[in-house]
């Protein structure tokens, strides 16, 4: 396999065998807003070439200062849409597809995950969210979770860890008790962080308020795509957040996802060669 000019820098570091597993791997992304538009990216910059995106919002004006997509000529566009424009702009070669449309336990076998090699969690709503981590740890499908990036400004204060070591995130605290009453005992890697931002309210001029630029549409999970549907009114509050954090976080999923294809490619066998050497 010849190796693509727009990775030769990764393949020098990598090697051309861990390239081309790279663009062989399947990875779907749930929730490309502030942290999962970030990881699509740094996929697709690494090689992934097989990658499906799954988000039921469209670009608000609010969402530029974190999300990827988001510009002022993408306004009003589907995220998803957005964001594989701008996917097969970096590689055109790659096969994207996006999928408009919410998880939960009554959509889930419209999406076919199992036929994927990672899963990326970085859905907003804990209800999705913990659907999503069920269903993937059932199926034995390799999971990288987000918890929560709001509030928080220093992405130096970002760690990986076990969901059951995470400590200080508050979502991760709602993730492991809704975990917990569902009877779960699987494990997964999540990115966290434990700092806590002081909350300085003001009016919002925007999302959640009367001038609001989201659509006006409920949810209803019988149907096929929920792109035009309004879901600020639907969350408690709306917290801060920093495009430095956000993108962090989504670039350590991408890197968990490029790591365990290195490791399986290259680490692995070189650990047990001299194994082999010593029974012989």
């Amino acid at each position: 396999m010849a190796i693509n000019p727009r990775f030769q820098r990764l393949a020098l570091l990598t090697g051309s065998e861990v390239l081309e597993a790279c663009a062989r791997t399947k990875v779907m992304v749930f929730g490309v807003g502030g942290v999962g538009s970030w990881c699509a990216e740094a996929l697709v910059r690494s090689g992934i070439e097989n990658l499906t995106i799954v988000d039921s919002d469209r670009v608000c004006v609010t969402n530029i200062n974190r999300q990827v997509q988001a510009i002022s000529s993408t306004l009003g566009q589907a995220k998803v849409e957005a964001l594989k424009t701008r996917l097969l702009e970096i590689n055109p070669g790659c096969r994207i597809q996006a999928l408009g449309k919410v998880f939960s336990r009554t959509t889930a076998d419209s999406f076919t995950i199992e036929k994927a090699d990672y899963i990326i969690d970085a859905i907003d709503s804990l209800t999705h969210k913990l659907d999503l981590i069920e269903a993937v740890t059932q199926r034995g499908i390799r999971l990288y979770a987000s918890m929560g990036m709001a509030q928080k400004l220093d992405p130096t204060q970002l760690k990986t860890a076990d969901i059951w070591e995470t400590q200080g995130c508050p979502l991760a605290r709602l993730v492991r008790s809704g975990l917990r009453k569902r009877g779960f005992q699987g494990h997964f890697t999540v990115v966290y962080s434990a700092e806590r931002m002081p909350l300085h309210r003001g009016i919002p001029v925007s999302c959640g308020s009367a001038q609001c630029l989201c659509p006006k549409r409920t949810f209803r999970e019988d149907e096929e795509s929920n792109l035009s549907v309004e879901w600020c009114s639907s969350k408690k509050v709306i917290n801060g957040s920093a495009v430095p954090v956000t993108a962090a976080a989504g670039m350590i999923l991408a890197s968990l996802v490029i790591r365990d294809i290195y490791a399986r490619y290259t680490l692995e066998p070189k650990l047990e060669a001299p194994l082999e050497a010593a029974r012989l």
